[in-house]
């Protein structure tokens, strides 16, 4: 019985490895341009923190001179300087002594997802600066920039089937390099080859130390790319773990659901209608955040439209995380709802904190570092590959075979199996399940180019 199970493990082995290696080399070839492309762009993103308290210094930190002045008169100092009358649709006060406070305009022209905003030293009210702010996250013009390149190659919506293609097929990658891996067979080289079984060598060996950190931008990337991104909101939603957030709606206080748990990538531009309030409710809902108890620094107050409650929100995603918010009528100042983040289900905090992770916000600069070393390895091991593939190219179809041949191969049960897997996996990673098809096409394609060679060779 032993040696029956140990005939048909090896059956097995001998049938799947190749269509996985085959499959391996489909994604290195066609997939892994994208994958370096998202490692290369993610990594400077993530060191960009420390560039931009650089590059914009200035507006970021004001001499402390004395006291700090109510909001109210900081952003009349921002009016001023825009020349405006209109209430600022958010202000961020200043997080400690030497910051400036940020008060954001939304005005008609602004486009999608972007504020001005007005630095304002809090003691003394000289306009530090003046730049555009992007998304509720409210990143600065550098990391805006980056953020850009490395979601969408600066092609807006339509680029972003790129990050999604790369997000989608980052962890197929990785956990069919360390079954490849598991089941090579060992072997021993020299001469021409010893070359490339070195670079195979470091390419196995960066792929183990990595694929925690590569399953984990798969996973991550995922949950706000366009299309499996819906998908994976609409499961969540459906089992009661979408993100929990404050209702601005003032005629109940039950707690609304975000229809996106990535808002941080998203906000919502066009012109700021009326709002009932002054300068001075930002001072009275600051005070009235305080006494409900969102005490972290790091906060923002955002002024509704006339009829919605002001929400003030805490914005502080280090660890540990502080992103309570609360909703207030800006007219008396009655709290009107509430969210904090210890009432989160597991699943929303679990995206938090993998949101804040993948960004390199959560644990600060260790995290940084952590998310550079990945992305810079996952770029090591990619051109290893391909300078692999390029020792061997000559060869390449004849040791793989094709996916359609090497499907053949399979058993009748493990045929089904994977295709009923590879359709479940184009249904819920839609991106993942086209760019599959495309494969197969294009396998079917060359089978038949390579067929009607041998057949023309032969006659």
């Amino acid at each position: 019985m032993s040696i029956a199970r140990s005939s048909n493990a090896a059956g097995v082995r001998a049938t799947l490895r190749p269509l996985l290696l085959r499959l391996h080399l489909y994604i290195g070839l066609f997939i892994a341009p994208f994958m370096l492309v998202a490692a290369f762009t993610g990594t400077a993103y993530v060191l960009t923190p420390q560039l931009e308290n650089l590059v914009y210094h200035h507006a970021l930190t004001a001499p402390t001179q004395g006291t700090a002045r109510p909001l109210a008169d900081q952003i009349l100092a921002a009016q001023q300087a825009l020349g405006t009358k209109a209430l600022p649709s958010a202000v961020r006060p200043a997080t400690a002594p030497g910051r400036t406070t940020r008060v954001m305009f939304t005005p008609q022209d602004a486009p999608a997802s972007t504020s001005r905003a007005i630095f304002i030293a809090p003691d003394t009210l000289e306009v530090r600066g003046d730049l555009e702010v992007y998304g509720t996250s409210g990143i600065l013009p550098l990391r805006t920039w980056l953020d850009q390149l490395h979601r969408s190659l600066l092609l807006g919506d339509t680029g972003r089937a790129y990050s999604e293609l790369a997000a989608s097929w980052l962890w197929v990658a990785a956990l069919g390099g360390l079954i490849l891996w598991i089941t090579a067979p060992r072997r021993t080289s020299s001469g021409a080859s010893s070359l490339r079984s070195r670079y195979r060598r470091w390419h196995q060996v960066l792929g183990g130390c990595l694929l925690l950190g590569l399953l984990f931008f798969s996973a991550t990337g995922l949950t706000w790319s366009t299309w499996a991104g819906a998908n994976i909101a609409e499961f969540r939603h459906a089992f009661g773990w979408s993100t929990p957030s404050a209702s601005t709606t003032m005629t109940h206080t039950t707690m609304a659901r975000e229809p996106d748990a990535h808002a941080e990538h998203r906000a919502t531009g066009g012109s700021m209608p009326s709002m009932a309030g002054t300068a001075a409710t930002f001072d009275l809902m600051l005070a009235r955040a305080r006494q409900t108890g969102l005490e972290s620094p790091v906060i923002e107050i955002q002024a509704k439209p006339a009829g919605q409650a002001w929400k003030v929100r805490e914005i502080d995603r280090r660890w540990p995380t502080h992103v309570d918010e609360a909703t207030f009528d800006p007219l008396t100042g009655r709290e009107v709802d509430h969210a904090t983040f210890a009432d989160y289900p597991l699943a929303a905090k679990l995206t938090r904190w993998g949101i804040d992770a993948h960004m390199g916000i959560l644990f600060g600069l260790p995290n940084q570092l952590i998310l550079a070393a990945t992305g810079a390895g996952l770029c090591t091991m990619i051109i290893l590959g391909y300078r692999m593939w390029w020792l061997r190219r000559a060869t390449a179809v004849q040791v793989h075979g094709s996916l359609v041949g090497l499907m053949r191969d399979q058993s009748w049960t493990a045929r089904l199996t994977i295709t009923a897997g590879a359709i479940a996996l184009g249904l819920a990673l839609p991106v993942l399940g086209v760019s599959l098809a495309i494969m197969l096409v294009l396998d079917m394609l060359v089978a038949l180019l390579r067929h009607g060679s041998r057949r023309t060779a032969v006659n």
